[in-house]
């Protein structure tokens, strides 16, 4: 009987498998309306809308606290929101910022803050203390002195790196030809940091840190009736003016393409931006259409038309990409991506083809089910989060959604067809009207002119400001080498100026280096004799983690990873280049390879520099700047390539003080890379013993 009933079952699987053709995908079912659990949501008496979602499978709580204010044009302060957001948690009227730390820590809590947003994370049995530290922090920021002095150090240290920072000048460039006269085209400078005081940042918090039009979000381990109590105990005595909400246009781009270029010195790579302004603000109608059409064009993955187009076909880059960006007040598309210079008017070439494509070719229907099918399993898997479901309520109640959008969200997604899309694109999407960015070396700039719409590209510093092209020099460069000499050694004429530089036998100078990214102080040691030795080490914890010799014959590099390399002929006369007291009295009279050359005056930051580049063949370049007016040097910009990519360090002097009859800099800011070193000397001792036992 058993063997019979195996027999059956067998045949009926046999029969319904031979019904099966494997080949052929099965549709998906019809989505239908999602069954989400709905938020509380009230708002308080002093204004505060509350959206409470209950989840107590874990004893959490976060409070999400979004002040209802719109951040506004800051002119010649650029940089105020930001700089306020980054001092919110430097202290209280009860609290230092260590203490702060302190009790956070304790708790093992997390409580972080911007200009706009608060947010605090804790165990559910640790509610209260730790509303009693968001509360502190949201009605009585101190912003002591010291912690505003340590933080525009940062910012400044932050706006020297960005020379070094090819997609830092790009996003800068965006947003400033993408929205004029409107707070995202507003970018920070050292000249407006330096224009803001701690009054402004007092005065900032005091007028938009305040619970009417504020949202608060909470998620975790709690009910609404202790929720009330908690928002009663800590904010029921907030109060505060109506927030000010300013109301800006979308910007209208009607000029056609427009190339920008920002220079960055011996770059091998163009970074490309080709972006527009949209009229799309969040709350729009058109955003999930918009959303699945940028997936589809480049939104991510290895399948979209821009990665296929640039890196599969082509082969120009590892990767290009779209971005779609809707915000409160604009929004914006941009595609991106890094090319070599040899394919950068190629590049852009393709990525203004593939835009205009959109406008003329329908979406393939299998592009688009790909897509779809991409965001409904991201959507399913955000709903396991119940952070997702406040934040859908956030999204209704501040944005105007529908009540019913989230729910319906899977039929909105599965009903948008390719004339859907074609549509959108033809709304939004102007073929030939956009605004085309380049960072990158200058030798690409003829070849990127034929792209502007009247063959003028518009050149921008770093910060996206329109910059004027270097004039001639109106200084020979033994002229220029000549003053900078002078200016160095206070003196009349070279000769004396060569006396006082003989003078100094020996230099040893010990400097202390502070950076963001690594939490203790290092220490730095150089030593210069008239021997022509010249040799610099950096310590940390008492260890020597780099070091470099050279005396003109041999030298070598050593750190912690790499052990030690020797120099060769060519970084040997790299390193001669920068030895002595005053390096520009050498190359006057220099017999090396590397010749320094005046290539203008430049003007940055409104003031005008000459610079002097020094070439090192297929190894890199140097730019010197120094000041018109003083002839000290302000700025040195390093380009090394090594392995077909280029490195820039920028290094920035200040505070020059006499030493011994000649002008050092007591102050220098230093970036390579991800880390910026704040440099200050701490000691220089002038003919004494030079100990050398650490480099034998």
């Amino acid at each position: 009987m058993k063997y019979t009933l195996s027999l059956l079952v067998a045949l009926s699987l046999s029969s319904i498998n031979a019904q099966l053709d494997r080949s052929i995908m099965p549709k998906p079912a019809t989505p239908t309306p999602i069954q989400l659990k709905e938020s509380t949501v009230w708002t308080t008496k002093n204004g505060m809308v509350v959206i409470l979602s209950e989840d107590h499978k874990l004893p959490k709580v976060s409070f999400d606290l979004t002040l209802g204010y719109t951040p506004g044009l800051e002119g010649s302060k650029a940089g105020l929101n930001e700089l306020t957001g980054s001092l919110i948690m430097s202290g209280t009227q009860n609290r230092s910022k260590d203490q702060l730390d302190k009790e956070i820590d304790f708790i093992g809590a997390t409580l972080n803050a911007s200009a706009t947003n608060i947010y605090l994370s804790t165990l559910t049995k640790h509610l209260d203390k730790g509303m009693g530290l968001m509360a502190d922090i949201t009605l009585n920021a101190s912003f002591p002195e010291s912690e505003y002095t340590r933080v525009v150090d940062q910012f400044k240290s932050g706006l020297v790196s960005l020379k070094s920072e090819g997609q830092g000048m790009a996003n800068n460039a965006t947003v400033k030809v993408n929205f004029p006269k409107h707070p995202y085209g507003e970018v920070m400078t050292f000249k407006t940091l330096e224009a803001i005081s701690l009054d402004d940042i007092k005065g900032y918090y005091k007028q938009h840190f305040t619970p009417k039009g504020a949202y608060l979000v909470i998620v975790g381990d709690i009910t609404r009736a202790e929720a009330e109590a908690y928002i009663e105990t800590y904010f029921g005595s907030w109060n505060g003016n109506t927030p000010m909400q300013p109301q800006f246009n979308d910007p209208i781009k009607m000029d056609g393409n427009q190339v920008y270029f920002v220079n960055k010195p011996g770059a091998v790579q163009s970074v490309i931006q080709v972006t527009f302004p949209i009229p799309m603000r969040m709350g729009n109608a058109d955003n999930l259409k918009m959303t699945v059409l940028n997936d589809v064009f480049g939104g991510g993955g290895f399948g979209t038309r821009l990665m296929q187009n640039l890196r599969e076909d082509k082969a120009f880059t590892y990767g290009c990409y779209s971005g779609l960006n809707v915000q409160n007040n604009g929004g914006w598309i941009s595609v991106s991506g890094n090319f070599r210079n040899d394919v950068t008017d190629s590049a852009i070439t393709e990525i203004v083809n593939e835009l205009n494509r959109l406008l003329a070719d329908d979406i393939k229907a299998d592009e688009l089910e790909l897509t779809k099918a991409t965001k409904n399993g991201s959507f399913a898997r955000s709903l396991e989060r119940p952070q997702t479901i406040a934040r859908f309520a956030y999204n209704i109640q501040r944005y105007g959604l529908p009540a019913d959008y989230y729910k319906t969200y899977l039929q909105q997604l599965d009903a948008i067809t390719p004339a859907d899309l074609k549509a959108v694109a033809s709304k939004y999407i102007k073929a030939n009207n956009y605004n085309i960015i380049v960072v990158g070396n200058e030798a690409v700039l003829e070849k990127i002119k034929r792209f502007d719409s009247d063959g003028q590209v518009t050149k921008l510093d770093e910060f996206g400001d329109v910059k004027s092209d270097k004039i001639p020099s109106d200084l020979t460069i033994n002229d220029l080498l000549t003053k900078v000499s002078l200016s160095l050694t206070q003196a009349s004429s070279i000769k004396a100026a060569t006396k006082t530089v003989s003078k100094i036998k020996t230099m040893v100078q010990k400097s202390t280096l502070k950076s963001d990214k690594i939490p203790v102080p290092l220490s730095s040691t150089s030593y210069f004799t008239s021997k022509g030795i010249q040799a610099d080490k950096m310590e940390f914890n008492g260890m020597i983690a780099q070091k470099q010799y050279s005396d003109g014959k041999t030298g070598y590099t050593f750190n912690m990873q790499t052990g030690k390399n020797e120099m060769s002929s060519e970084e040997l006369a790299i390193a001669s280049m920068e030895q002595g007291i005053v390096p520009e009295m050498n190359w006057m009279n220099s017999t090396s390879a590397f010749k320094p050359e005046v290539v203008g005056i430049e003007s940055e930051n409104g003031k005008p520099f000459y610079v002097v580049k020094i070439a090192f063949g297929a190894s890199g370049e140097v730019y010197h700047y120094y000041d018109k007016s003083t002839y000290l040097k302000a700025k040195t910009v390093k380009v090394s390539n090594q392995n077909g990519e280029s490195n820039t360090t920028v290094i920035e002097y200040a505070d020059y003080k006499s030493i011994n009859g000649v002008l050092m800099p007591q102050k220098t800011i230093l970036n390579a890379g991800p880390i910026t070193f704040n440099i200050t000397v701490e000691t220089t001792e002038i003919n004494g013993a030079v100990d050398l036992k650490d480099f034998e």
